[in-house]
């Protein structure tokens, strides 16, 4: 599998994670658990944003 079909799976993976999380906590945006997996799947957006800008 290519490094960017990692990263989108990665992606994909926290964004059903952080999903769920929200569903389970009652959609309360503020308990750290849901921060921590939105900073997650932040950062492998970013590292994805990178990757591609280094493909252009």
């Amino acid at each position: 599998m290519s490094e960017m079909h990692e990263l989108l799976n990665n992606i994909e993976e926290l964004k059903k994670n952080l999903e769920r999380l929200i569903e389970k906590k009652d959609s309360n945006l503020l308990d750290p658990d849901i921060i921590k997996a939105s900073q997650s799947l932040d950062k492998a957006i970013a590292e994805y944003l990178k990757f591609i800008q280094g493909k252009i």
